[in-house]
């Protein structure tokens, strides 16, 4: 995930004091008499930067990030406010072009969450299932456009219940080197030049961690029901759900080391979603599930997915950190419906302290899986 936010919280505040962070460094690079800084982030923070990303999908990539944070409220009772924006076109020539915000009223009484992409995205698919081989990769094209608007409200203390409309698009699908000889999976499930998704989502929340952004304790909660029905411009009626759930604890309590847990479940309740929609590695908002694995390389009706990771300090100041982590996944075969091959995924990485004030990270990992898998992912920020 791609985030800038600043923490506003007088702990945070006290503890980045002691530490030292990419800014820092190149502030005494260039100017050694350099004061201290200061988090002053009360204030509305704008930024425009150019960057690199690596990933198995997309090869390198040049980008250009926006980001706007902000308070709708007092600092401290509100959380902080983010708008999104990048602009990405990578060796794979992909056009990547998202808008996301996550805003927050008064005193969290509500909540706007927004996804808005297109996608002009030639990428490897592999067949469905957990079967298939490095052998059956080809490529396909599309260009694609995604809305997702969510609203929450707040019913209890950290508990949300939401609505929202989600809208995807797919056009000008092609299959470009499919296997000879045979017919491919895309094929059988129902291969078009178009595919479309639009249904209405409802969505529950519980959120107690205090920094999204890298979350050092609580609990996280997120239930996402989407019926797509026939007259919101579907072909057929599909259903499906998302569970995600994820844990944050100090270990050894009393330090900053966490050891973080993740499950992810994406499941078909009733009904065939367009094949671009099934569950798939890495198919997850932020594209994070799966590391070991090029994203779409497992694909299904029905995903299961588990994953742990260490997260521990290096240095001293907080600059360098490290992680160890492992996950698994597994998928619903087309024959039976059943899950029947589990594919775990292990690696470490190195964590380089971005922003001490919202203890942002660049996230470096290295990862593995089977069949010879393997890869460097590259986020900026935590991957769950």
């Amino acid at each position: 995930m791609l985030c800038f936010l600043l923490a506003s919280s007088q702990a945070l505040r006290a503890q980045a004091a002691n530490e030292e962070d990419l800014i820092d460094i190149a502030r005494k690079v260039f100017d050694k008499k350099a004061k201290p800084r200061n988090d002053t982030s009360s204030q509305p923070r704008l930024s425009a930067v150019p960057a690199a990303g690596y990933s198995l999908q997309t090869g390198f990539a040049v980008l250009l990030v926006a980001n706007g944070a902000f308070y709708t409220g007092k600092p401290g009772e509100t959380n902080m406010s983010s708008v999104l924006t990048s602009l990405t076109y990578s060796q794979q020539k992909q056009v990547i072009f998202p808008i996301q915000a996550n805003i927050w009223t008064k005193n969290n009484k509500y909540n706007i969450v927004t996804d808005w992409r297109y996608l002009k995205y030639p990428s490897y698919t592999y067949g469905l299932g957990g079967y298939t081989t490095f052998y059956d990769q080809y490529t396909i094209n599309y260009n694609a456009i995604r809305l997702h608007q969510t609203f929450y409200r707040k019913v209890a203390t950290d508990l949300y219940a939401g609505i929202g409309y989600n809208f995807d698009y797919f056009w000008n699908i092609k299959e470009v080197d499919p296997p000879s000889g045979k017919v491919t999976d895309f094929e059988q499930y129902g291969l078009s030049s178009t595919e479309q998704a639009s249904g209405i989502t409802f969505n529950v929340l519980y959120d107690t961690r205090k920094n999204s952004i890298n979350p050092d304790n609580g609990v996280y909660t997120n239930l996402v029901y989407r019926p797509n029905f026939t007259f919101l411009g579907n072909e057929a009626t599909w259903r499906s759900m998302i569970v995600d759930l994820r844990k944050y604890i100090k270990l050894p309590f009393g330090k900053d080391n966490i050891l973080a847990f993740w499950n992810y479940d994406w499941l078909t309740l009733s009904g065939m979603p367009p094949y671009l929609m099934l569950p798939n590695t890495g198919g997850d908002p932020y594209s994070n599930t799966g590391r070991g694995y090029i994203q779409g390389r497992y694909r299904g009706k029905n995903m299961l997915y588990g994953e742990g990771e260490y997260r521990f300090a290096i240095s001293g100041n907080d600059l360098l950190g490290g992680v160890v982590f492992a996950n698994l996944q597994t998928f619903t075969e087309e024959g039976s419906n059943k899950f029947e091959v589990l594919m775990p995924g292990y690696g470490a990485g190195i964590r380089i302290k971005l922003n001490k004030f919202s203890k942002t990270n660049i996230a470096i990992d290295y990862g593995l899986g089977l069949q010879g898998s393997g890869g460097f992912f590259v986020n900026l920020g935590e991957v769950f």
